[in-house]
């Protein structure tokens, strides 16, 4: 038995390290997606605008993602004009300091959306959206923040309204996939130690993966919608998992009954070891559906 633990613990110990090297490479950017519902039809331009700095640094060579189409002159003119006073436009004139790529025209992205990407470390914090048709006035949106890393917003331009996406749905997500897979792999490991026949010892289980995995899952939501998801968010995790793993090693050596304490101790070790792996494996494809809705 010692022997089979053993092995099963170096082996989550080596898929750890492996999640963590495969995500070494990465290093998250700002990205604000804009959805258009109800686009103008015909040429239009999309911009996002960032209030004015005074004495602050301005970089005027942003990208533009759609360079290889030329843009219209009597249009950008247009776009500009309506810029309010105190802003100016990201894309077609400045940031304030730091590079852009911006995508003014959009690409069909089916069921009647287009979408506008803007990326890198440009991307405002503070914004508004401005769209200029061709054929028709340009529209100015209120002021908005943006509150994770990575997000995205849609204009209904035949309402003349933007929808931010709530950020509790990331919240939402990550404590549902955190507890429901922790409570199916540690309530499994929990069986095959002997510790499954008492009621009061599954009550226990429940309660502590409550407070300890829910507090996980909030903390990585928090860590992901700062920083995106990379290398150093996933290792931003660690220093919770060392918290994680004495705390309830030593919950469940006091809690648990019907096997001695130093038993109740491995299970909290080990059950806590293959669900942390299960977590590093899990949150990219988790965060890449939070920010697909987001």
């Amino acid at each position: 038995m010692k022997r089979k633990l053993r092995t099963l613990t170096l082996a989550a110990l080596a898929a750890c390290l492996l999640t963590v090297t495969a995500l070494a490479d990465t290093g998250p950017k700002p990205l604000l997606t804009v959805k258009v519902a109800n686009a103008p039809e015909g040429l239009y331009y999309l911009d996002l605008l960032e209030p004015d700095m005074a004495g602050g640094a301005s970089y005027d060579n942003s990208r533009r993602e759609d360079e290889d189409q030329p843009l219209d002159p009597a249009l950008t003119e247009a776009l500009l004009a309506a810029v309010p006073e105190g802003w100016h436009a990201c894309t077609l004139d400045h940031t304030n300091g730091a590079p852009i790529w911006g995508d003014l025209m959009g690409e069909d992205a089916g069921e009647g959306l287009r979408l506008h990407t803007f990326s890198y470390l440009g991307v405002p914090d503070t914004y508004r959206v401005i769209l200029a048709p061709a054929d028709g006035e340009p529209w100015v949106s209120d002021v908005l923040e943006r509150t994770s890393l990575q997000s995205s917003v849609t204009v209904d331009y035949g309402a003349k309204t933007v929808t931010v996406p709530p950020v509790w749905r990331a919240y939402a997500v990550q404590l549902l996939t955190t507890l429901l897979t922790t409570l199916v792999i540690e309530g499994v490991v929990l069986a095959l130690f002997g510790f499954g026949r008492q009621r009061r010892n599954w009550l226990v289980f429940l309660l502590v993966n409550l407070v300890t995995q829910g507090g996980l899952a909030l903390w990585t939501a928090r860590t992901c919608l700062l920083h995106g998801l990379g290398a150093w968010s996933v290792l931003a995790l660690l220093p919770a998992e060392l918290v994680i793993f004495p705390a309830e090693m030593a919950a469940y050596a006091l809690l648990l009954r019907g096997q001695p304490r130093s038993r109740a101790a491995a299970y909290g070790f080990l059950a806590n070891l293959f669900s942390a792996v299960l977590g590093f494996l899990a949150i990219e494809p988790v965060w890449t559906f939070i920010q697909s809705i987001l």
